[in-house]
């Protein structure tokens, strides 16, 4: 197990390597095209591309920070990083949404102060697509095995959705000289990078401020754990995310005077735990079992 978990963390690195290096290829030629063709929507689709280069730098980050052990200094070892990576990115991608309103709308309110060459336009659009492709394909087999290799493949398929988009606008301009189509073309591109921005920072902001993951039911969990025989209560429960997919429970649970005596507290500390792992996806939990005389003189209890 522990041999094909490595070989699967040194593929999905691979994977990404190789994305890396051809989403930062493309992001030069997109960057050389909007300057040379004097599309608005070539450079907002490579700011889209950078912010992905970004998800894709970070991803790569993750697997190989997520390696490495815990200390006494970082007890979770370092998986925030990619928490905090993701914020970064966040804000990158609100930045680049910003930045291509304004210029959309004001080629839009001075529609003859622009010129745009369509033709070599659509060449760097084709190949932009071309390359998104590639990255796609190259990702999609880890992206049903790995949240963090989905979120790689979910960047990149985001890009080639703006691809489409200047590609669209380069055709309509070739065929209609509506130049205007430009600056709509990037206001569409806009308006994908924004909500996965506004998602992404939602999301961050829930890790950072320890809420309970939003697919988790805290009441769910203490009905299952009252299942268990020799619970008696649950209280004092906590659940939070150190990053995505890492979630961490913590819970007082009032035992029978017998589970206590008997000496079965480990056999139901596991139980507790497999409970946890196999209907909750927990693989960090701490539990404190105690008799019902002590919670009952607890300070500040909570649910």
């Amino acid at each position: 197990m522990g041999h094909d978990h490595a070989h699967t963390s040194q593929t999905n690195r691979a994977r990404l390597s190789v994305a890396i290096g051809i989403v930062a290829a493309v992001l030069v030629v997109e960057v050389v095209g909007a300057w040379l063709t004097g599309s608005l929507a070539l450079l907002a689709d490579a700011g889209h591309m950078f912010s992905d280069l970004a998800g894709l730098i970070i991803a790569l980050t993750a697997t190989v920070v997520a390696a490495r052990p815990a200390t006494d200094r970082q007890t979770f070892g370092y998986q925030r990083a990619e928490v905090f990576g993701a914020l970064l990115n966040g804000l990158i991608l609100v930045g680049v949404a910003i930045a291509v309103v304004i210029g959309a709308v004001g080629r839009l309110v001075d529609a003859g102060g622009s010129e745009v060459r369509a033709t070599p336009m659509l060449v760097v659009a084709v190949i932009g697509l071309l390359a998104n492709v590639a990255s796609l394909l190259l990702l999609r087999p880890a992206a049903g095995s790995s949240i963090n290799m989905r979120g790689a493949y979910l960047e990149v398929l985001g890009d080639t959705l703006g691809s489409v988009a200047v590609i669209a606008a380069a055709g309509v301009i070739l065929v209609t000289g509506f130049v205007q189509a430009d600056a709509i073309a990037s206001l569409v591109i806009a308006g994908m990078i924004a909500p996965r921005a506004l998602v992404l920072l939602r999301d961050v902001v829930r890790v950072l401020s320890e809420s309970v993951p939003a697919a988790t039911d805290v009441a769910e969990i203490r009905r299952h754990l009252l299942e268990t025989n020799g619970v008696v209560a649950v209280h004092d429960v906590h659940v939070w995310m150190i990053t995505s997919g890492a979630h961490v429970f913590s819970a007082h649970v009032v035992v029978e005077p017998v589970v206590l005596g008997s000496g079965g507290s480990g056999a139901l500390l596991d139980e507790l735990s497999a409970c946890l792992a196999d209907h909750f996806d927990v693989d960090h939990s701490t539990f404190q079992l105690e008799p019902a005389e002590h919670a009952a003189h607890e300070e500040n209890p909570h649910r």
